[in-house]
């Protein structure tokens, strides 16, 4: 059992365009580790001892997370499979992905191509249209958005409840915004998609958060947007980062001004820490253009 569901996982990150080479041979070190004891379900006592068997700090630490991530993977499937706490080894620092700024005529391909997936007639292409729509216009996490239900759609706005560590916000939205949703909500009426969730494929629930991935890095690579499978590009967590760099860009040229945008910025995402949001500052041309010509005329003794 655990071979077959490490096999559908490692398909599944394959057909992001990830090699995925060296996480498949840790599950299935970890599977052949767990398979001498005749367990057919990821067991947190036997993960942890084949972690601390490991030469060092930073490996254990690796099979730790790899194997973690797989048991959130196959407890959705199974619940007989155990998942770990997070960070039980230690927390390691990896790299941020290059972020890639999305122009307004790739988002706009992007909302139309959606609208042509398969099944024609169905909820689930308006579904991908909407959301994708949603993630461009509000910059919200991929999690929050499927975590919508139908009542979040409030008066002032958008209630998140499952924000990050658990916070719970309202999110302002455009009257815009607002009437997007509101058109889904009617198309899923007309055709009769049922289910609780905002977001609803022909299941009657959200989208997998992984499934989300790959039709957004479908849409990109038959667009043209991202290379073929094995490469970087465009992700549908540039979403977020684009509306976030938007809206620094149109923030006015003074320093209280940026002070309060950053603020204000910071708690419409979710931040919990402003320094988070000054991540996006490295982000595009226009920042950069600005910050050093604000460095220039600094050091010809004007103000910046």
């Amino acid at each position: 059992m655990l071979n077959d569901q490490i096999s559908r996982y490692v398909a599944l990150h394959r057909s992001l365009g990830r090699k995925f080479s060296e996480q498949s041979r840790m599950l299935q070190l970890f599977a052949e580790h767990a398979g001498g004891f005749g367990d057919q379900h990821v067991d947190v006592e036997r993960l942890y001892d084949w972690c601390r068997a490991a030469s060092s700090q930073n490996i254990a630490r690796t099979r730790f997370d790899v194997v973690r991530r797989f048991s959130l993977y196959a407890h959705a499937e199974d619940q007989g499979h155990q998942v770990p706490p997070a960070g039980a080894f230690g927390r390691g620092r990896r790299p941020r992905p290059t972020p890639h700024i999305i122009e307004p005529e790739q988002l706009q391909a992007i909302l139309q191509a959606a609208l042509d997936l398969p099944p024609k007639g169905q909820i689930s292409p308006y579904t991908y249209h909407y959301l994708f729509g949603l993630l461009a216009s509000t910059g919200l996490r991929i999690s929050e958005a499927l975590s919508l239900q139908r009542g979040d759609l409030a008066d002032d706005g958008l209630i998140i409840r499952n924000g990050k560590f658990g916070k719970q916000r309202l999110l302002p939205i455009q009257p815009s915004t607002r009437q997007a949703l509101e058109n889904y909500l009617a198309i899923r009426a007309r055709l009769g998609a049922g289910g609780e969730d905002f977001f609803v494929t022909i299941r009657g629930r959200a989208p997998h958060q992984t499934r989300v991935h790959i039709v957004f890095v479908g849409l990109a690579r038959m667009l043209g947007f991202r290379g073929p499978t094995g490469t970087s590009g465009m992700r549908v967590h540039d979403l977020r980062h684009t509306f976030a760099v938007r809206s620094l860009e149109s923030c006015p040229r003074d320093r209280e001004a940026i002070a309060h945008h950053m603020a204000a910025l910071s708690a419409y995402l979710g931040h919990a820490d402003i320094a988070n949001t000054y991540w996006y500052l490295e982000a595009t041309p226009v920042l950069l253009r600005d910050i050093a010509a604000a460095g220039e005329q600094l050091f010809l003794g004007g103000a910046a």
